[in-house]
């Protein structure tokens, strides 16, 4: 396997997540990843269920602490990198913008979990909706969201909101929803942004990685070459799961490398 990063991982410091930062490192080292990178989460505003309330509002500095403790205590065995993943809100721009400028982070992935107030992952969010237009209105808010906030490195899981369709992504077809995907690609590469390749998706029964090959090709055919590589792993057993299917989708959409960003600056790692 080419790819010895992981640059999306969760550990307890985000609310959903299962293993501690220390397992996660130590499962990364044993599995040879040579760099890995914590995202955890930061949502300003997410709609909690009851008894849910902080669950993705992150304790910054203690993450930070504990991650240089970390570093130090691992730097002959890997590195360890900061990173945040930031959920894009209409509602929550201001925060967002703040919250990106207030530590040094060396990523920061912007992502959509919420729309209009409802968190695709729950299956209220498709009852009043056709799945196209369900599907559609998360592009829709994701292009919105970027128009509004771009203190980010890389763009995490394009369409992450397959996974929870009805039908998963049985209908789903990037030709349906090209004008507004195509809006949000060519942001990114007029923006000098990077595009998360997520294989979290496969976890869940999606038969591609998130995003699928066609707007792979369509992200390379404007122009754009950062690429970054995350599993989305939330506990140890899922570090740099599916990484040879990303490193095909890679050489299939003709890329011939993925990136590392460190210190908000991306740095280019050639495929086997």
């Amino acid at each position: 396997m080419a790819i010895l990063c992981d640059q999306h991982m969760h550990s307890t410091y985000s609310g959903d997540a299962k293993s501690s930062m220390e397992d996660m490192i130590l499962a990364a080292i044993d599995k040879g990843l040579k760099h890995i990178t914590f995202t955890e989460h930061m949502d300003f505003g997410y709609p909690y269920l009851p008894g849910e309330e902080g669950m993705f509002e992150l304790n910054t500095d203690a993450y930070l602490y504990n991650l240089l403790t970390m570093r130090a205590k691992y730097e002959d065995k890997i590195r360890i990198c900061f990173g945040v993943e930031l959920g894009m809100d209409l509602d929550e721009v201001r925060n967002n913008a703040i919250y990106a400028k207030s530590h040094e982070f060396d990523l920061i992935i912007a992502s959509v979990h919420v729309v209009d107030k409802v968190d695709p992952y729950y299956p209220q969010y498709f009852e009043d909706k056709s799945e196209e237009e369900a599907y559609g209105l998360y592009f829709r808010r994701m292009y919105e969201n970027l128009l509004k906030f771009e203190n980010f490195d890389v763009l995490g899981h394009l369409d992450y909101i397959v996974r929870y369709g009805p039908n998963k992504d049985e209908n789903y077809k990037y030709e349906t929803y090209k004008d507004t995907i195509d809006n949000i690609l060519k942001y990114l590469v007029e923006h000098e942004k990077g595009l998360e390749i997520n294989t979290g998706g496969l976890r869940k029964g999606i038969k591609s990685v998130h995003p699928t090959l066609e707007i792979l090709k369509k992200y390379k055919e404007l122009g754009g070459e950062i690429v970054t590589i995350g599993s989305d792993a939330h506990s140890t057993a899922t570090i740099a799961s599916d990484f040879d299917k990303a490193e095909e989708a890679l050489k299939e959409c003709g890329f011939k490398y993925y990136s590392i960003i460190e210190n908000r600056i991306a740095e280019y790692k050639k495929l086997s």
